[in-house]
C-alpha cells in the first residue's frame, strides 16, 4: 500500500469517527434547540436544526458513497448550516463557517479547503454587506468598508488555522510517507533475511552433506587460538570425532604430536599472511589411523577487508596415496627384495656426483655378483632363488651405512653405493676395499632356507669417485669390469678397477662380438686330437674347437671358450660342436675307424630343456652311430639337481651315448656319486698328469684314480701325457688311454684320418717335438 492511499484511508477513518461524533452530539443539540425554539415560537431554527439533521442522517446512512461526495455533503451542511445561524443568531455563528475549511482542510486537502475558506468569507461579506446578518464592527460605520474589514479578517483567521492545519497534515503525510518507506524497507529486510535465512539453512544442509570435509575455523589476527567452530558430517565422520568434541579445539589438532612436514609448515605461513593455501597433509583420526587429505584453505574477510574465518575444504585422498606410492615403488624400487632398482641407483649416483663438484670428498661403487647363483636356481627353482636373493639383500643392507645406498639392478647382481668415505683418496681406496671384504664374509655365510642350507660367494668389482667427466653409466661399467676380473680370477674375490681394465673390456667385447660372427661366418673349425692305449693303438678322438680368423690369426679356446659361457653363446657353439662331431664320427665310419668322438658339452647346454631332442634331432639327420659318441662332463654338473643330472644321464646313456667326467678330481663331486652314474670314462686331469711320476702326491692321486676307475670298471684316459717318463708311469699302473703331445698334436680331421690311413699298425711315444711315429718306423 502506497502513501496516497494510506492517507486516503486515514481521511476515510477520520470522516467515519467524526461523523459518528457529529451525529450523536448533533442529534442532542438539534434536540434541545428544536425545544428551545419551539419555546420561543421560533420556528425557522425547528426547520433548519430538523433539516441539518436529516441531511447528516442521510450522509451516515449512505456509507457507501464516494468519500468526496460524502465530505462534501457534510461540509455543505456546515456551511449551510452556519448562514443560517448567522441569519438567525448572529456573529458568533461564524465559527460554523470557519470548521467547513477546517474540516475540508483534514478530510480532502488543502485545495478544498481553500475553495470553502473563500465561499466562507464571501458569505461573509455577502451577509454584512447586505444587513442580513448583524456582524458590523462597532468602530466603523456599517457599509461596504465594514463588511469588507469582516471578511478581511474572517478570511485571515480562516487562512491562518487552514494553512496551519494543512501544513500539520503535509507533515503528517510525510511522517506517514516515511514512516511506509520504512515499513516497506523493514518487510523487504524482514523479507530478505528470511530468504538469506532460508539460503543460509539450505547451504549448511548441503554443506553438511558433502561428501568433502568442510570446515570453518575462526581467525584471530593478534597470533591467538584459532578454533573450529564448524565441521560437516563428512568431517565428523572421516575424523572419527563427534562434532562436539571438535567445535572449539584448534584447527590443526587432526595433524598429531609428530614433527610436521614441510606442507605444514608452509600452510602455517600462509595463515599468517592471511593467503589461501593449498596442502597435502596427513592427518590422524580418533583412532590414531593416518589419512591423506588434499587441503583447501581460504581466507573469509569482512566488509572491512578484515579476515574474520578460514574455511577449509578437504578430499581424502589416501586411496590415491597409495597408488602413487605404488607407482613409485614400481618405478624405483625392485619388486623382489624391495631395495632401489637401477633407475634409482643412477639418480643417486648423479646426484652424488654433482654434489661432490664442489667437495673434496671421495666415494665408492661396489658392485656385488653372486656366484654359483644360477646352479643353485637351477637346481631347487626360482623360489629358492628368489629367497636366496632376498636373504643377501637383508644382509648387504644391513653393512650399510644410513647415508649408504644398496641396490639391486638386476639378476643376482647388487650394488652398493658409498658417497662419503674419506676427503684422502688413499685412505678412501682402503676403506671400500674393507667394505668389500666384509660383504663377501657375509655373503660366504651360509643360507637357511626352508630349513636347507644353501653356500655362496660373491665377486666384488670396486670403483672409485668422482673422476673428471664420469657419469653414473660410466662408474657401473667400470664396476662391472672390475667384478669381472674378480670372477676370472677364481670367484669369491674383490677386485677394484684399474685404468688397463677398460682396455682389456674393449677387447672382451670385440672378442664376444667377432665370436658371434665366426659363428655365422663358419670360421670355427673342429680339430682332432688322439688318443690311443699303451700299446699305442688309437683307441679314441677327441674334438676340440678351433678358431682361425679371416686373417689367419688364431684366437685360443682358453680366450674364447670363457666368453661364450658367460655370454650365452655356448649355446650355439655346443650345437655346432655336437654337429661337427657327429659328422666326423660318420666320416671315421666311411673310412673303416671304429673309434669313439669325444666332444665336450658345457653345463648350461646339459641344462637346456630340449638338449635331449636336440640329440634325438642331430643323429637321426646324420645317421651317426650313438654308441660311438662319448660326451665330456665337468664335475660341476653334479654340483646341483643331483637327482636332475642323473635322470638326463640315463637317458643319454638309453640312446647308446657313452658319458665321460673331464678334468676328473678337479671338481667337487661326491666318490659316493660315481655308482650311479651311467659312466664310461673317467679322464684324468693334466695338472696331475705334470706332477707325476716325480711329485709323489701327484702319483699317488694318479693311481688312486686309475686303481678307482678299474674297480668300477671305466676306462681312464689320461690328458696331457707329454713325456716318456708319463707315459711308462701311465703304462705301468694300466692306464687304458693316453692323449697328449707326446703322440699326436691337435689336427684337421682330414689329416688325422690320412694319418690313421698311413699307420693301420698304431703309434708310439714320439719324439720331444710331439708328432707321431709310427710303430713299424719304432
Amino acid at each position: 500500500m502506497d502513501t496516497l492511499d494510506t492517507i486516503e484511508h486515514w481521511r476515510a477513518r477520520t470522516f467515519s469517527s467524526l461523523l459518528n461524533f457529529v451525529l450523536v452530539f448533533g442529534v442532542l443539540t438539534a434536540l434541545a434547540s428544536v425545544w428551545a425554539a419551539l419555546e420561543r415560537d421560533l420556528w425557522p431554527v425547528v426547520v433548519v436544526d430538523l433539516a441539518a439533521l436529516g441531511w447528516l442522517l442521510a450522509i451516515w446512512w449512505c456509507d457507501g458513497a464516494a468519500h468526496a461526495v460524502r465530505v462534501g455533503n457534510f461540509l455543505a451542511l456546515i456551511f449551510l448550516v452556519g448562514v443560517g445561524l448567522m441569519i438567525t443568531v448572529g456573529p458568533v455563528s461564524q465559527v460554523y463557517l470557519l470548521a467547513a475549511p477546517v474540516l475540508a482542510t483534514v478530510l480532502l486537502g488543502l485545495r478544498p479547503a481553500l475553495w470553502w475558506l473563500a465561499c466562507a468569507s464571501l458569505a461573509v461579506f455577502t451577509l454584512s454587506f447586505a444587513g442580513i446578518a448583524r456582524l458590523d464592527a462597532s468602530a466603523i460605520a456599517a457599509g461596504p468598508a465594514a463588511a469588507a474589514i469582516v471578511a478581511l479578517n474572517f478570511l485571515f483567521v480562516g487562512g491562518f488555522i487552514t494553512t496551519t492545519c494543512a501544513m500539520l497534515q503535509r507533515g503528517l503525510i510525510k511522517s506517514l510517507e516515511r514512516v511506509a518507506v520504512f515499513a516497506r524497507s523493514l518487510e523487504q529486510g524482514k523479507n530478505e533475511l528470511q530468504a538469506v535465512n532460508n539460503e543460509l539453512r539450505l547451504t549448511a544442509a548441503a554443506v553438511a552433506r558433502l561428501n568433502e570435509m568442510v570446515a570453518i575455523v575462526k581467525s584471530d589476527r593478534h597470533g591467538g587460538a584459532q578454533p573450529i567452530i564448524f565441521v560437516n558430517d563428512a568431517f565428523e565422520m572421516r575424523s572419527g570425532y563427534q562434532r562436539s568434541e571438535l567445535l572449539g579445539r584448534e584447527w590443526d589438532m587432526l595433524l598429531g604430536a609428530e614433527p610436521q612436514s614441510r606442507q605444514a609448515r608452509r600452510v602455517a605461513l600462509s595463515m599468517a599472511k592471511v593467503e589461501q593455501a593449498d596442502a597435502e597433509l596427513l592427518y590422524h583420526s580418533k583412532s590414531g589411523e593416518p589419512y591423506w587429505v588434499e587441503l583447501e584453505l581460504v581466507p573469509f574477510a569482512d566488509e572491512g577487508g578484515m579476515n574474520t574465518h578460514w574455511v577449509a575444504v578437504g578430499r581424502d585422498v589416501t586411496d590415491r596415496k597409495k597408488v602413487e606410492r605404488h607407482i613409485h615403488q614400481l618405478a624405483y624400487y625392485d619388486g623382489l627384495t624391495g631395495l632401489p632398482n637401477r633407475r634409482l641407483l643412477v639418480d643417486r649416483i648423479e646426484a652424488q656426483l654433482a654434489a661432490v663438484q664442489t667437495t673434496t670428498h671421495f666415494g665408492a661403487i661396489l658392485l656385488v655378483d653372486l656366484d654359483r647363483f644360477k646352479y643353485i636356481n637351477d637346481a631347487r627353482g626360482h623360489a629358492t632363488g628368489d629367497a636366496l636373493l632376498r636373504h643377501a639383500a637383508e644382509r648387504l643392507a644391513a653393512l650399510a651405512g644410513k647415508d649408504d645406498t644398496v641396490a639391486r639392478i638386476g639378476g643376482d647382481e647388487f650394488v652398493i653405493l658409498l658417497p662419503r668415505l674419506s676427503d684422502d683418496f688413499d685412505y678412501a681406496t682402503v676403506a671400500a676395499l674393507a667394505t668389500a671384504d666384509k660383504v663377501r664374509a657375509a655373503i660366504a655365510e651360509q643360507f637357511d632356507i626352508d630349513g636347507q642350507s644353501y653356500s655362496s660367494s660373491a665377486s666384488v668389482g670396486v670403483a672409485l669417485l668422482p673422476k673428471s667427466g664420469q657419469t653414473a653409466q660410466d662408474l657401473l661399467r667400470e664396476a662391472d669390469t672390475a667384478m669381472h676380473r674378480a670372477k676370472l680370477a677364481g670367484r669369491n674375490r674383490v677386485s677394484i678397477f684399474e685404468t688397463t681394465m677398460r682396455a682389456e673390456v674393449e677387447q672382451r667385447l670385440a672378442l664376444e662380438r667377432d665370436l658371434a660372427a665366426a659363428l655365422r661366418q663358419g670360421e670355427l673349425a673342429m680339430h682332432a686330437q688322439l688318443q690311443v692305449d699303451c700299446a699305442g693303438v688309437p683307441h679314441g678322438v677327441e674334438l676340440l674347437a678351433r678358431w682361425r680368423r679371416a686373417d689367419g690369426s688364431f684366437v685360443s679356446p682358453e680366450r674364447f671358450i670363457p666368453v661364450a659361457e658367460e655370454t650365452g653363446l655356448i649355446q650355439p657353439l655346443g650345437q655346432w660342436a655336437l654337429r661337427e662331431a657327429c659328422l666326423a664320427l660318420c666320416k671315421f665310419t666311411q673310412e673303416g675307424f671304429k673309434l669313439p668322438v669325444s666332444v665336450n658339452v658345457s653345463p648350461s647346454q646339459f641344462r637346456q630343456p630340449d638338449f635331449l631332442s636336440q640329440v634325438r634331432a642331430v643323429l637321426a639327420e646324420t645317421g651317426a652311430p650313438a654308441h660311438l659318441l662319448i660326451f665330456e662332463l665337468t664335475e660341476s654338473l653334479l654340483v646341483d639337481n643331483l637327482e636332475g643330472t642323473l635322470s638326463r644321464m640315463h637317458e643319454l646313456a638309453a640312446l647308446g651315448i657313452r658319458l665321460s667326467i673331464d678334468d676328473f678330481g678337479t671338481g667337487y663331486s661326491s666318490l659316493a656319486y660315481l655308482r650311479r652314474m651311467p659312466l664310461f670314462e673317467l679322464k684324468i686331469d693334466r695338472t696331475f698328469i705334470q706332477d707325476a711320476p716325480g711329485d709323489e702326491n701327484g702319483k699317488a692321486i694318479v693311481q688312486s684314480i686309475l686303481a678307482m676307475a678299474s674297480h668300477l670298471g671305466l676306462r681312464a684316459t689320461a690328458e696331457g701325457v707329454e713325456t716318456h717318463e708319463q707315459a711308462s708311469f701311465l703304462a705301468a699302473n694300466g692306464a687304458a688311454g693316453m692323449q697328449g703331445y707326446l703322440f699326436a698334436r691337435p689336427m684337421p680331421l682330414p689329416d688325422l684320418i690320412t694319418l690313421l690311413n698311413e699307420n693301420p699298425r698304431g703309434f708310439v711315444a714320439s719324439s720331444a717335438a710331439g708328432d707321431a711315429v709310427p710303430a713299424a718306423a719304432a
